[in-house]
């Protein structure tokens, strides 16, 4: 019959206290790496989409959009998919145009692309120019931003 000695009461409770402390570190790093802002690099900010802007690109993204981003964009892209509420910082809402419109088609393109948690990367899961299209569909949940009326011309015959 065994019996618990000073000694291993005390071995057991450092090493209860050394995985409590390693569960702690690794929730926190968890929430660190989730709640920092996105980086970017500028030359992915500055590329371009290949893709032009049609009817037909959108509805062919509606099906990639419909598998693999609803359950946290939503079904109309504001963030409020099922999932959503799961994850600290909310999903993007992509209805919000003033954010939307700070927001370049390569940065999309990165971040769709490389993904961030808990957000998956879908550079292996679809093609280049499926992700070209996403950008064009989420775009399309923003209004554009309103164009600035033209000032009227100074009239030189005064």
């Amino acid at each position: 019959m065994p019996t618990n000695t000073p000694q291993d009461l005390k071995s057991r409770k450092t090493l209860f206290a050394l995985l409590l402390a390693l569960i702690v570190v690794v929730v926190a790093y968890t929430v660190f790496q989730e709640n920092k802002p996105w980086v970017i690099p500028e030359e992915a900010k500055n590329r371009k989409n290949p893709v032009l802007p049609s009817e037909a690109a959108i509805i062919a993204a509606k099906p990639l959009y419909k598998e693999n981003c609803t359950q946290c964009h939503g079904e109309t892209g504001k963030g409020d998919g099922s999932e959503a509420l799961r994850y600290d910082p909310k999903p993007a809402d992509f209805t919000d145009a003033p954010h939307m419109n700070t927001v370049s088609d390569g940065a999309l393109f990165y971040q769709i692309s490389q993904g961030r948690k808990p957000m998956p990367s879908f550079k292996r899961r679809m093609t280049e120019d499926q992700r070209w299209q996403l950008v064009l569909l989420i775009r399309s949940f923003a209004p554009p931003p309103a164009k600035q009326p033209e000032a009227p011309a100074a009239n030189p015959s005064k």
